[in-house]
This record gives structure tokens, sequence and C-alpha cells, in this order.
């Protein structure tokens, strides 16, 4: 393919997608193929002459498509959201034009310095601490910064080796041990999590090799200061290490906020690293009337949040902030000839290579560049003020109804709400219901939602209850889709309780 074949299927290409999006709420959100569907109908080994663009089109249609859950569709209510939107996909044709692999500044200076440029924008949107930015108000870099990670998963492990590094250093300096000594104690270092914490917590423990202790939440669903107290005591008496605190804002189950200021309080007594994990909700930040949930992450060491969930930014771009770097880079630097150090004026050379786990990376920034530009702040913050508006509204409409319960606060964009018992058994005394009966109910509306297939969504599990999760926050999602979804809930809902 030469630059003039180049020029005609690409704008076949961009016609395409755009008629995609035009047509997606005619579009069944969830794939209905069974596993090993495109094994049986595609070559066992890759074409050994080259084929036509029109015949991979085709198949691309035919055999693709078909094992696509459509996450862009208005009618997709499933995980929280994964934003997509036209100037972010601008961004990303320009990064894969240049495919720069960015992991100093001299790969391409631009590379580098409009990542510090645009997460100290977003860092100022937000309304994070300044203590978070890479460039102070003289113009001087500052201790902190922001760095795009791929997703919030590999911001835990980089937050979580970081904070290993940190209590290292404290204890070789405190001259408690050896270094050789300090340095075979990570077996008995602790992260602390909540159980509603994201599965990625867990992971990260696993990958850098260190104990866990999950933390019940209390009837909130949030980590309390209380019970992070008792629990490191606990585990100081036993001999072990505490070094790490996850605390969350806007946690997958319920959207539910940690006390983000409590644990502040524990991580600075025990100094232990305190990260801030807001992969859904901190894209919330960007409307001033959030803010207030989230007093205390001022306080934090690291801060994440997925702006490629909520803030119409394509995957991947994980926005995460430390206050202070040196740990960081001082667990991920390894210096080779081949990766020469500017000297000088450093204000805007940040090797990022020593902020991740990799050493290579995308030129990511220009998505979110575009995105914050062609959008605007105000359209930002348009964007996430309508799906929390429709939320409310579902919730509204659910108590209305009257065979629904809420199970935890709506605040975001996410509505958690489960077939309560008297709709189940209205004769009986509901009280004594079976809770087996009224899980199994749930559980079947969700079977019932995913079998009808003119929406997405998926239940959970709270406190050993089922409960349907349902998430809005698609780039395309307006009220009628939201309409269409309380339509199919109730009509499937009386079909459910009916076959009882």
């Amino acid at each position: 393919m030469d630059a003039s074949e180049f020029r005609k299927r690409g704008k076949e290409v961009i016609d395409a997608i755009a008629d995609y999006y035009e047509s997606l709420d005619q579009i069944p959100p969830m794939s209905t193929v069974k596993p090993g569907y495109l094994y049986k109908i595609m070559p066992h080994e890759a074409p050994e002459e080259p084929e036509s663009f029109d015949d991979i089109q085709d198949d691309l249609q035919k055999k693709i498509m078909p094992g696509i859950t459509h996450w862009q569709s208005g009618n997709f209510f499933g995980w929280f959201p994964s934003n997509s939107s036209f100037p972010a996909m601008i961004g990303d044709m320009y990064s894969t034009m240049f495919d720069v692999v960015g992991f100093n500044w001299i790969c391409s200076p631009a590379v580098t310095e409009l990542e510090t440029v645009v997460m100290d924008w977003l860092g100022k949107l937000i309304g994070l601490d300044k203590r978070f930015l890479s460039i102070k108000e003289d113009g001087t870099e500052g201790e902190g910064g922001g760095v795009i990670q791929g997703s919030a998963s590999e911001a835990h492990i980089v937050a979580m080796i970081a904070g290993r590094e940190m209590v290292l250093e404290r204890i070789k300096a405190d001259g408690q041990v050896s270094d050789d000594e300090a340095s075979s104690m990570c077996h008995k270092f602790v992260a602390y999590f909540s159980d509603q914490t994201h599965s990625s917590g867990q992971k990260a423990a696993n990958i850098i090799g260190c104990r866990t202790r999950i933390i019940e939440s209390d009837k909130d669903f949030r980590l309390s200061k209380r019970s992070l107290v008792a629990a490191i005591e606990e585990d100081k008496n036993a001999g072990l290490v505490p070094f790490f605190v996850c605390g969350t804002f806007g946690t997958t189950n319920t959207t539910a906020i940690d006390d983000l200021a409590g644990i502040a309080d524990v991580a600075e007594s025990e100094r232990l690293w305190y990260h801030i994990d807001a992969a859904y909700a901190g894209a919330a930040l960007t409307c001033p009337e959030f803010r207030p949930l989230a007093a205390g992450i001022e306080r934090a060491d690291s801060f994440n949040f997925n702006a490629h969930k909520w803030m119409l930014t394509n995957f991947d771009c994980s926005a995460m902030w430390v206050a202070d770097s040196k740990h960081l880079v001082n667990a991920l630097s390894i210096h080779r000839e081949y990766l020469p150090r500017v000297k000088g004026d450093t204000s805007f050379v940040k090797d990022y290579r020593d902020w991740q786990a990799p050493l290579g990376r995308r030129f990511r920034a220009l998505k979110l560049w575009y995105v914050m530009r062609m959008f605007g702040a105000s359209g930002i913050r348009a964007h996430i003020r309508s799906h929390v508006k429709q939320a409310k509204w579902l919730e509204d409409k659910l108590i209305e109804d009257g065979r629904f319960e809420i199970m935890a606060p709506v605040v975001f964009g996410l509505v958690v709400f489960r077939i309560k018992p008297s709709a189940v058994c209205p004769y009986d005394d509901y009280e004594d219901v079976d809770p087996n009966v009224v899980n199994k109910a749930n559980t079947d509306l969700v079977k019932a939602i995913q079998a009808d297939n003119r929406v997405f969504l998926v239940g959970t599990k709270i406190k050993g209850n089922d409960v349907v999760r349902a998430a809005i926050g698609s780039t395309i999602g307006k009220q009628e889709h939201v309409e269409n979804l309380l339509e199919v809930v109730l009509q499937l809902t009386s079909n459910v309780v009916n076959s009882i």
C-alpha cells in the first residue's frame, strides 16, 4: 500500500467509522458468538501471498464484527464507560503516524514536553494540589508531576514500587538494619486495601511480591480510618512492615468513596505510601461541585484516574500524578549509554521511562491534547453532568415503580439496584423471604436483560446481595437511551417476578 492507496483507503475507513457510530443504536450491544467461533471460520495459517484490502474489509464485517461487544453504544450500561471521541481518534492517528517510542526526552522532545504540559493542564482542571504539578508557577521544575500510564492497574504497580522504595530507604536511613537486611525484608511488607478496592491492587501486590491485608468495608462500603488503624496495629504486633495503603474515590461495585482524609491521617502517622485510585470517578472532579467529596487527596503520595473511562479519551490513557517523583525514579531508573541524558536546565526534560514499568511508550498525550482543546473544560463538564443527571432520573423512576430498592447512593453515573423482597413475595411476610430467592430473582433479571440484548448491563454482589448494576456514561448516550433501559428493566422484571 503506497501513499496514494493509503489516501484512498484511509478515507474509506474514516467513512466506515463514522457510519458505525451513526448506526450503533440499531446494533444489539452484546456479542452473542460462542467461544472458538473465530477459529472455526479463519484460516489456521497466515497468508503466504498478499490479500486485497477489499477482502480484508469484507472479513472485518462478516467475521470480526459479530464478535464485538459494542462498548460505545448508547445502550451499553455494562462496566464503567470506555469513552471514545472523534478528537481523541485524530490524536491517536497522529500518534500512529509519528510512531515514536518516547522513552526519553531526546527521542522526540515534543512527546515528553506535551505530556508534561497536558498533565499539568489536567491536574489543574480536576483541582489537584499544586504539589502534584510538574512545573511551578515560576516556571521551575517541581518535585511532583503527572505521567500517562496504560491503565489504572499499571499505576497501582508503579505506586506500590515507589512506596516500597520509600519505606526501604527510610528503614535504612533509620539505621535499623543493613542494606542487605532491608532488601530481604520485602516479604514482610504489607499493603492495605478494602474489600471494595479494585482487583488491580491485589494484582500489583502479586507482581511485586508483598503481602496484602484486605479490610472489611463499613456499612457505606468505605474503608474507614478506624478499621485501618486496627489492621495495622495487628500486623505490626506480628512483626510485619506496613508500607502502602490504597484509598478509592469511586469504587467499582458502588462508587463509594473511602475515608480519604482519615486514611491520610494514618498514612502520615505510620509513614505509608498513600495511593488514591479514582479510575472511574476522578473525571467528575472536572466539575467543582464534586471536589468536596474528595477532601484528603491533596495529602496523597499518588493519584490516578482513567481519562479513557469517562473523559472522552480513547483507551489507553490513564492519568497518574505523584507528589514527589524521587522514590519512583529511584526505583525504576536504569541507565545505559545508549540512553543519553540531557544536561543543563531540565525543567521539561523528564525520562518517562523511569515513571512506568516498560521502557517504550506511545505518544498518548496527543489524544488528550486534542480532547481538552476541542471539547474545552466546559464541554467535558457538560459530558459528566449529563450522565449524572440521567443516573438520578433512573434512580427516581426505579423508586417510583415500587418494586426496586437502590443499594448504594447514586453520586455519579452508576445506579446499583435490585428487585426487593416485597416484590418477589408480595403476599407473604417478605421480611422472612429466603434471601436466595431474592438473589435468584435478580440474577435472573440480569440474564434476561442480556438475553434480550436491547441493552447491556451486568450484575454484581455486595454484602451478600446479588444486585443489578447500570453504568451510564456512553459518549453518544442520551436521555432516550436511559429511558429505553428503564423500559427493558420494567418489562423483564415483570416476567421474572411472574415466573416465581
